[in-house]
């Protein structure tokens, strides 16, 4: 298999001048840097900037401190957390089974929002939010953050309008919510302390008094709030979309399964990660999907600096232009990934090397690249090999409507929209016991 450099092609890369947008940041950079005004002790003298937002040695300090949080030790703590909202999870699927006498038709895409954000919710604040429990988005605290990633994502092309937006009473109801779930959420964690396990806040806060000066309260509360816009939305979206091109493929969903039931003798078992180097065709299909679905299709931009203009992909950028290296364009390039870089075929991960095909590494870029990639990247591979041994071992599943147009079944995909995340609507499955 041919292994290439990151195809870079004109064509493939989006650029948009500064006279059009000074500045473009990403949902979720946008909420995490606005959302702490009212969080608890005194109010910084500059704006505080989560881990998205830093460069240079700000950056890579503040990444030392998630990096103890992130090793084998870290992540273990985290699984058992896992664990306890899987069995949650589970629960409710065995009791809509039990209701609809022995089937259930289930919204994947909103169960897994769930899912996602209580984890989330676990790891940044300890805890306190309840969606598995309650099947639903009592609060509305899931609405508010999509509703703050979408409207930042549209406003971020025109920044111009920002001054003017924020004058309108009522403007900003979406982030003074955001603000004041932060401030209660961390009031909430110091108030209660650690528990059985520890989470990113006990790291990020540096309980264990690792460094010399303590992290500013204002820096962790930040940095929470993005582990919940960030790493809720884009695992949800992981989850559906694996979902999702496992019943498009009945065969591939039953060697997937056929794996996971080799590994696992049963369900509890697979609520630990000890056997997952053993999923190898698990793995590979969980990495064919996000290349054909990454939860940030775009991804946030980069700007060219003050000064000189830059060469890059072969055309000369102006300095203060917003450059985007979208991932789903250079995951479904034939430079990076041949043949067929359209089609779901999890085998291109597993095959031997051969120079009929391509197959570039480096151009996978579901993680972002480079220094600033996802700081819970081996968190989020747990997350994705743990729910979805569970569901394999424990459920048979099939689209509710099998119509090729159904927008709820194969027709899933056209509901897919970008904002900064993958939005989509309804994903209808229909779950029974194996």
């Amino acid at each position: 298999m041919r292994s290439t450099a990151m195809s870079s092609a004109p064509a493939r890369t989006k650029f948009r001048s500064s006279m059009q947008t000074r500045s473009a940041p990403s949902s979720a950079r946008a909420a995490s840097r606005r959302v702490l005004s009212t969080s608890p002790g005194p109010t910084p003298r500059s704006p505080t900037k989560a881990l998205l937002n830093l460069r240079g040695d700000a950056h890579a300090n503040r990444r030392r401190i998630w990096n103890r949080g992130m090793n084998s030790e870290g992540l273990k703590g985290f699984e058992h957390v896992l664990a306890k909202r899987l069995v949650i999870m589970l629960s409710q699927f065995d009791k809509m089974i039990a209701e609809g006498k022995g089937k259930s038709p289930v919204d994947l895409a909103a169960w897994f929002s769930y899912l996602t954000f209580d984890f989330m919710g676990d790891l940044a604040f300890g805890g306190g939010f309840d969606m598995l429990r309650d099947g639903g988005d009592k609060n509305g605290l899931w609405a508010i953050i999509k509703q703050g990633a979408k409207a930042t994502a549209i406003i971020a092309q025109t920044p111009w309008i920002v001054p003017t937006f924020n004058m309108i009473p009522g403007a900003n109801y979406i982030m003074d919510r955001l603000r004041l779930f932060a401030k209660e959420s961390a009031e909430r964690r110091i108030a209660t302390g650690a528990k059985e396990h520890k989470d990113i806040w006990y790291h990020l806060m540096d309980e264990e008094g690792h460094e010399k000066v303590k992290p500013p309260v204002h820096d962790v509360v930040v940095d929470g709030v993005l582990i919940i816009v960030a790493g809720s939305d884009t695992s949800s979206v992981a989850l559906s979309y694996f979902i999702y091109c496992m019943l498009c493929n009945p065969e591939l969903y039953a060697r997937a399964q056929a794996e996971v039931d080799s590994v696992y003798p049963d369900v509890e078992s697979c609520l630990d990660s000890t056997h997952h180097d053993e999923l190898k065709f698990l793995t590979a299909c969980i990495q064919e999907s996000l290349r054909l679905f990454p939860p940030v299709p775009t991804g946030g931009p980069r700007k060219i600096p003050k000064g000189d203009a830059k060469i890059i992909a072969g055309k000369l950028i102006p300095p203060e232009t917003q450059i985007y290296v979208p991932a789903y364009v250079i995951h479904r390039s034939p430079a990076n990934f041949a043949p067929a870089p359209d089609t779901f075929d999890p085998d291109r991960w597993l095959r031997t090397s051969s120079d009929a095909e391509t197959l570039n590494h480096a151009a996978f870029m579901s993680f972002s690249y480079g220094a600033a990639n996802c700081a819970a990247k081996h968190l989020a591979w747990r997350e994705l090999l743990m729910t979805l041994s569970a569901l394999l071992k424990r459920y048979n599943m099939k689209f509710v409507d099998e119509s090729p147009n159904a927008k709820t079944g194969r027709d899933w995909e056209s509901t897919m929209h970008d904002f900064f995340v993958t939005e989509t609507g309804e994903l209808k499955v229909e779950f029974s016991l194996r």
